[in-house]
This record gives C-alpha cells, sequence and structure tokens, in this order.
C-alpha cells in the first residue's frame, strides 16, 4: 500500500515529530509510507530526518506541485482553511488529528471553545473519508458530541530507550550539570492559554523550597516571565525550547502539568517512560494516561490542590508509569496500531 502523509507544517510541532518517528516504522512494517510538507527553512530539519531514514519526501511550493496516484493520503493540518485546498486535490482523504479537541476552560468559556471548533473543524472531519486520532477519549468524543463517523483512535507511542530512568550515578551528574540543588519540578508544555502557566507560578509562590523549570515557548512566554518577576518567584526558571529533554526528565525529580486541554499528551508519555513521577489535571485526556495514586496523582488545577499534590508525591510511582507506557504506549506498538487502521479505514 502506497500511503502520503501531507501537512501544511512550516515549521514543526509535535504532528511532525510523529511523521519522524512513525513512518520509517510504517516502511519496516511493509506500507510504502511517504511524506509532503511545504519547502520551508522551518521544517527543513523534519524532512532530512526523514529522507535520512529512507523515507520518500516531497517538499511542496504549492499544493498542485503535490504528486498523485496513491492508495490513501492521510492528511495533518495546523490550520482548519487548509483542508479546503488539501480535499480539492486529494478528494478522498483520511485526516490524522493531534488537535485539542476540547479545552476544559473554566466559566463556561469552554463551550464557546467547542463551538469554535464544531464550525471550524468539524466540517473537515465529516467530509473525510476516515478520521484517526491518538486517544481513545477523543475518538468517543467526536463521534458522540460532535456527530463525526469513521473514527479510529491509535495511542501515541514513545521512544522508550531514549526516554529512561536514569543510570546509577546519572542523575546526580545531571543535576550537577544543571545546577540542581533541591527538589525540582519540570514543567514542559508550550506557553499558550490552555497550558495553565499561571496555575505553575502560583504554585510555585507557594513553594519557595521547590525549583521549577518550564520548558517550551509561546505566545505567552513573555506574560508570564513578567508575572514571575511581578511575584519575585526565585525559584523558576525559563529554559526555553530544549533539545535535551531526555536528560532533564532525568536529572529532575517530578514533572507538573496543570493542562486545561490536550489530546494525548507527549510531554507525560515522556516523563512517564523515564519513571518521573507526574502531577496533572483529570481532564479526559490525562485519565487515559494516568490512574491517579498508581501512574501519577492527578488533581484539579488550582495551585493550592498542586502544591499539596507535589508535597506528597510518592515517588515511587515512577516506576509504575514507566510500566504502563512499555505495555501500552512503545513507538512499536503505536506503528503496528496505524498499519493495522491504514489497512481497515
Amino acid at each position: 500500500m502506497r500511503i502520503l502523509f501531507l501537512t501544511d507544517a512550516k515549521t514543526v510541532g509535535g504532528s511532525e515529530i510523529y511523521l519522524k518517528e512513525m513512518l520509517p516504522r510504517l516502511r519496516q512494517l511493509g506500507l510504502e509510507a511517504e511524506a509532503a510538507l511545504p519547502l520551508a527553512e522551518g521544517n527543513a530539519w523534519i524532512r532530512q530526518a526523514l529522507e535520512a531514514r529512507g523515507v520518500p519526501v516531497h517538499a511542496y511550493r504549492s499544493f498542485e506541485d503535490l504528486p498523485l496516484g496513491y492508495d490513501r493520503v492521510v492528511a495533518s493540518a495546523w490550520y482548519p482553511q487548509s483542508y479546503r485546498k488539501f480535499f480539492k486535490r486529494f478528494p478522498r482523504l483520511t485526516l490524522l488529528l493531534h488537535d485539542q479537541i476540547e479545552i476544559f476552560y473554566p466559566l463556561g468559556l469552554r463551550y464557546l471553545y467547542r463551538l469554535g471548533y464544531r464550525l471550524l473543524q468539524v466540517p473537515n472531519l465529516v467530509r473525510a473519508e476516515a478520521v484517526i486520532t491518538v486517544s481513545h477519549w477523543a475518538a468517543r468524543w467526536l463521534e458522540e458530541v460532535h456527530g463525526v463517523r469513521r473514527v479510529y483512535s491509535v495511542p501515541n507511542g514513545v521512544d522508550t530507550d531514549q526516554f529512561r530512568p536514569p543510570a546509577p550515578g546519572e542523575k546526580e551528574a545531571l543535576r550537577e550539570r544543571y545546577g540542581l540543588k533541591r527538589f525540582s519540578v519540570i514543567v514542559p508544555a508550550r506557553m499558550s492559554a490552555e497550558k495553565n502557566h499561571l496555575a505553575v507560578l502560583l504554585t510555585a509562590r507557594l513553594l519557595p523550597e521547590v525549583d521549577f523549570l518550564l520548558v517550551g515557548t509561546g505566545e505567552l512566554m513573555g506574560v508570564w516571565q513578567k508575572t514571575a518577576r511581578l511575584l519575585n518567584l526565585k525559584n523558576v526558571r525559563f529554559l526555553g525550547r530544549r533539545t535535551d529533554m531526555p536528560e532533564l526528565y532525568r536529572a529532575v525529580d517530578a514533572m507538573l502539568l496543570p493542562t486545561l486541554g490536550e489530546n494525548q499528551s507527549l510531554a507525560t508519555l515522556e516523563a512517564m517512560a523515564s519513571a518521573l513521577p507526574t502531577v496533572s489535571t483529570p481532564i479526559p485526556a490525562q485519565q487515559e494516561l494516568i490512574v491517579s495514586g498508581q501512574t501519577g496523582l492527578l488533581t484539579p488545577p488550582w495551585p493550592s490542590a498542586l502544591a499539596r499534590a507535589l508535597q506528597n508525591l510518592p515517588l515511587h510511582l515512577g516506576k509504575q508509569a514507566r510500566a504502563h507506557v512499555l505495555a501500552h504506549h512503545t513507538l512499536e506498538k503505536s506503528a503496528h496500531t496505524l498499519a493495522s487502521v491504514l489497512a481497515i479505514c
């Protein structure tokens, strides 16, 4: 089966990292997987990484440049309006969704988000031959709330060799490298509204004896940096975009992610695979990954509750979290599931 995976991404996000990991594995399983990305400097390293692993890549300037003749075209778009152009070129499309299909904002704002999603994205989904998404709850949500049919779930996987517990003596060496002297918490999340960094900063204010390492960039980064200065938070470090996430996970003591919206969080899976105890929020996507008290802790996204959870976090939960990832969320398992779904959807 010859399959084209198509994206409109001119830069790199989680969807493009997904392609980098999955397409070579699909080819190992016998599928002729190819990729098409815009010709843009921001995605050049992903295109090069795919080609280095034997995946044919089509760098296009316009949609008319895209080749035809595939058994299936699987599209993933950053912008809903791109799907209209994709459908014009390929009337029969399967859509691959990493979208945050629901964000659990307070004060009823989640319903405004739901309305916007229904108006902007759902018309594309109902037009598709099939929809593949990365969590079971998202598949159910699309069917039950938005009336989308032919939805299949293929849970995310992570590289459990790259994201692993520290070897003997490694944690101490990494903590010295990063200058970590106290209990340290990593917060790996894009700095956008749904990731709820205000709750992180207010939690840090309640726990001055704990260091918080914020990894990621985004449109609200300047706001949160200014807020941290106004609150005089000496225990918060903004690390920006990083390429050393496996080492950071092995260096710190816990992960905090008080998120209000996920489909299936790769950061959570990476931390769990690294045997890192995790505190997050009881939204459906996180409940699918974390059984509170067994593979992490789930708590409401209020600073006082988050602070109590970090203070009482059983460190042995990290070992159980890694066992869960090894059983359910390896890249190999995800690739096999995706190959099976592509054969039937």
